[in-house]
């Protein structure tokens, strides 16, 4: 028996030293947590990425940042940082754009990840067969190759794209377009005539700073939402939700609260001229921004319903009214867009990828995903968990192939599962990867124990 033991011992040694390595496509904060979480189950991993430093959107003036020089995080350092990587005590509640980025270099200097990663690399082809074969282009030489890999991660993040919208008379307009993804600065607003498409987390942000610095200032937005503050009850507005999740607080009564609270801090938006919520607290995106309804109460942001037409120099609105602008700023979102990927590779229906936990593709074993989510709380926390539960995967997948078919073969049928927390979320292409977070994560974490316990 004991030969027996040491003759399996020895063929899954030998099975390691032959497997592949897995790629990782994207340094951002996703691909960094995949990197090193299979790094750290023995897993051999490189990752590639376009730019010359990590980061991803974080990477203030790199080829996929969009974030720009007043850039704060929406969540706060708990439900930011890595678990693994407590962010310095001296960090605000809601870290800069700056201390974001140089938290994410320090850790991946922490975990050894530079090392494993090619940058100025753009994967432009992705094939799957027994395994997957990668087109790798180099920027700066110009010059291709293809390479194979036991599977690959793909964590190219889906808030590069943007998503432009059409209107009657927009080729008309003589004034300067552009989306917020090449907004890097308030002083391309300043003194102007500015019109801000959007009511998202960036539309807000970019709104308030309008009202600062521009001549006139409007916002257009077709529905209405609840302007979540920054702080409720004396500490920052997550941790609250988060506390009356952890009390298990059913999601009728916390809307009850949230709405009492923002009736108090805010008051009836609908009195500025701001339109009245079509939907319930936690049905949409948090939009967590108080300095909007801030500056419409002081008529420095006109809010403004849907757009029903552009001409040379101004803007009609769908109640009759009418603007003149000389900027327009779209903030109306991005495309989750794979473009060295065929549709079937990431089961693309609709527009959007369908994938068992938002991570497996059911066309492919070694196909995965790291970051289609937009949670309602901070993303770093979860790109760790879906980092380990890939880790532990692909080791599954090498070391014991029947055990990660099954698994794999089960959340395959669970592609249109939705992680909810049972809120009815809006139709919406910006809904599409909304979750909640303390319901995917406990999904995560018991996958996690699937796969450890067929160990």
């Amino acid at each position: 028996m004991a030969d027996r033991r040491s003759t399996e011992t020895e063929d899954a040694h030998a099975l390691r030293e032959q497997a592949l390595p897995w790629a990782v496509i994207g340094a951002g904060v996703h691909g960094l947590s995949a990197l090193k979480a299979l790094r750290q189950l023995g897993v051999p991993a490189v990752g590639f990425d376009r730019a010359s430093e990590v980061g991803g959107n974080w990477d203030f003036g790199g080829p996929t940042s969009r974030v720009h020089e007043s850039t704060h995080t929406i969540s706060t350092k708990p439900f930011t940082q890595f678990p693994d990587f407590p962010m310095p005590a001296s960090y605000p509640d809601y870290p800069s754009h700056v201390q974001a980025q140089d938290y994410i270099k320090r850790y991946a200097s922490h975990f050894g990840l530079y090392d494993h990663i090619k940058f100025g690399c753009e994967v432009t082809a992705i094939s799957a067969g027994s395994q997957v074969d990668i087109t790798i282009k180099d920027l700066l030489t110009d010059a291709s190759s293809t390479e194979r890999f036991a599977g690959v991660v793909i964590a190219n993040g889906h808030n590069w794209h943007p998503k432009l919208p059409y209107y009657p008379g927009l080729p008309l307009f003589r004034g300067e377009r552009l989306h917020s993804a090449d907004y890097k600065s308030a002083e391309q607003l300043r003194g102007k005539r500015v019109l801000i498409v959007g009511a998202g987390n960036t539309g807000c942000d970019i709104a308030v700073e309008a009202a600062i610095v521009a001549d006139a200032a409007y916002h257009s937005s077709r529905r209405g939402y609840w302007y979540s503050p920054k702080y409720a009850l004396g500490r920052p507005s997550d941790q609250v939700a988060d506390l009356l999740l952890a009390l298990r607080v059913p999601l009728a009564v916390r809307r009850v609260i949230f709405a009492a609270v923002v009736r108090l801090v805010v008051g009836d938006l609908t009195r500025f001229g701001m339109a009245k919520p079509d939907h319930r607290f936690f049905e949409t995106h948090p939009v967590v921004n108080q300095l909007l309804p801030y500056f419409v109460g002081h008529g420095k942001v006109t809010p403004k319903p849907d757009i029903e037409r552009f001409d040379e120099d101004s803007v009609e609105f769908t109640d009759g009214s009418t603007a003149k602008v000389d900027t327009v700023v779209f903030a109306t979102g991005y495309l989750a867009t794979f473009p060295f990927a065929a549709d079937e590779l990431l089961n693309i229906r609709d527009g959007r990828p369908h994938l068992g936990r938002q991570i497996f593709s059911p066309a492919h074993p070694g196909v995965v995903v790291s970051g289609l989510i937009q949670p309602d709380s901070g993303q770093w926390t979860l790109a760790h968990w879906q980092g380990m539960l890939i880790a532990h995967y692909a080791r599954a997948s090498r070391d014991r192939p029947a055990d990660a078919a099954a698994f794999a073969q089960r959340v395959a049928e669970q592609v249109e599962q939705r992680y909810t927390g049972g809120a009815e979320y809006a139709d919406t292409s910006r809904h599409n990867f909304e979750v909640a977070h303390q319901e995917y994560l406990a999904c995560l974490q018991d996958d996690i124990r699937v796969l450890e316990g067929s160990r």
